[in-house]
């Protein structure tokens, strides 16, 4: 997600909603809740794209979280929680502004998110001086653990094991030769797009990029269709990515469509139509039923249906902050030592960091997930 970091909040469109889901009764037998107020002491927030075009891929991390803060009620009643929603729409514009908001409430005590890696990079230096602490359970730009910022983590794999993992998998498993890659210039698509066509090259033939929001993929298209490609690997979003594959497939252009987790979402097969059949998808993030315990089904229990893209990623985060709440930690410099020391297992992997924040890396795996019949299924890891 390349985009210039916002380092001034003047003239920025706070486009948010803030909402304060109250995730257990007040007890008046607990200095951790405030009974005359019926509020919570502690507070924990989500960050990312509740609307907006990818608001499919924050919706199951909303879940994710909210499932998490439901289990601590039911377990810890004595260490009240609130759960606040922040909608970034998963643009950068909107970010600093809300970071500011979350900082300034001194009850939250962390962050699952940002959701996607253009709104950390703008809200990471926020967040820092705020000294609150953020697991993002989605962003895989990898020089967001570079920037300095000790209260940055992250519970998946970045683009630098994605990248490479993605072009070997082309190269040796789909056998292709000719490779066109596709970004869409966001933080994470260009990053993406790099470590992907380092690990191709030579068999890269040619690279567009085209704009978020873009509707006309002619250009582009005509130019993939030139180039006689066997394979396109798009790196980037499914509201662009699922209308380039439709669009793609019309001009008859027969190449094997790959994108990454930024399409892994209904969204994706939605905007491509009869398109989308057969496409090649790759996350560094667990199929929900490879998730441990109960957690795939606990949340089909309660929200009717499976968990998707980032959702075991995010329970994981959400439940780094509340063992941290469990444990006794009443404010951020005590949940940032508590991350720091954190060495659990979480439902998707082993949740230790390493002092940037980095999952540690000998158990990220990234998944590869076929589109076939309407639905995106799991189909094996490939690192």
């Amino acid at each position: 997600m390349r985009r210039t970091l916002v380092r001034t909040l003047t003239g920025v469109a706070v486009a948010a909603v803030l909402i304060g889901t109250a995730a257990c009764a007040p007890s008046d037998k607990s200095g951790d809740n405030d009974a005359a107020s019926g509020t919570c002491t502690y507070k924990i927030a989500m960050m990312g794209p509740i609307t907006g075009d990818n608001a499919g891929l924050g919706k199951p991390i909303l879940q994710a979280v909210q499932l998490a803060v439901e289990q601590h009620k039911a377990k810890n009643a004595d260490k009240c929680v609130e759960l606040v929603q922040s909608d970034d729409k998963g643009t950068e514009d909107a970010a600093p502004g809300l970071a500011q908001q979350l900082v300034a409430d001194q009850k939250v005590l962390g962050v699952v998110g940002p959701a996607f890696s253009g709104p950390t990079s703008a809200s990471g230096d926020i967040f820092q001086a705020g000294n609150l602490p953020i697991i993002s359970a989605s962003a895989t730009r990898p020089d967001l653990a570079d920037r300095g910022w000790t209260v940055f983590h992250r519970t998946l794999g970045n683009d630098a094991s994605q990248g490479p993992a993605v072009a070997k998998f082309i190269k040796d498993s789909l056998k292709a030769t000719k490779v066109f890659v596709i970004d869409d210039k966001s933080d994470y698509g260009t990053g993406l797009a790099e470590q992907a066509t380092a690990g191709l090259g030579s068999a890269v033939i040619g690279s567009e990029s085209i704009q978020q929001k873009q509707t006309d993929f002619s250009a582009v298209v005509a130019k993939v269709k030139t180039a006689a490609p066997d394979a396109i690997f798009f790196a980037g979003y499914y509201a662009e990515g699922g209308p380039l594959a439709a669009q793609l497939k019309s001009a008859g252009v027969d190449a094997q469509f790959i994108g990454p987790d930024g399409i892994k979402d209904q969204g994706f097969i939605t905007g491509a139509a009869d398109a989308a059949e057969g496409s090649i998808i790759t996350c560094p993030c667990i199929p929900a039923e490879k998730a441990t315990g109960t957690f795939a089904a606990d949340y089909k229990a309660k929200f009717g249906e499976e968990a998707g893209t980032y959702a075991a990623e995010a329970f994981d985060a959400a439940n780094v902050f509340l063992a941290g709440v469990t444990s006794g930690v009443t404010d951020r410099a005590k949940m940032l030592e508590f991350i720091t020391a954190y060495d659990q297992p979480g439902v998707s992997k082993h949740i230790k960091f390493d002092d940037k924040g980095e999952i540690d890396k000998s158990v990220i795996v990234i998944w590869t997930y076929d589109v076939k019949g309407g639905a995106i299924v799991a189909r094996e890891p490939i690192q």
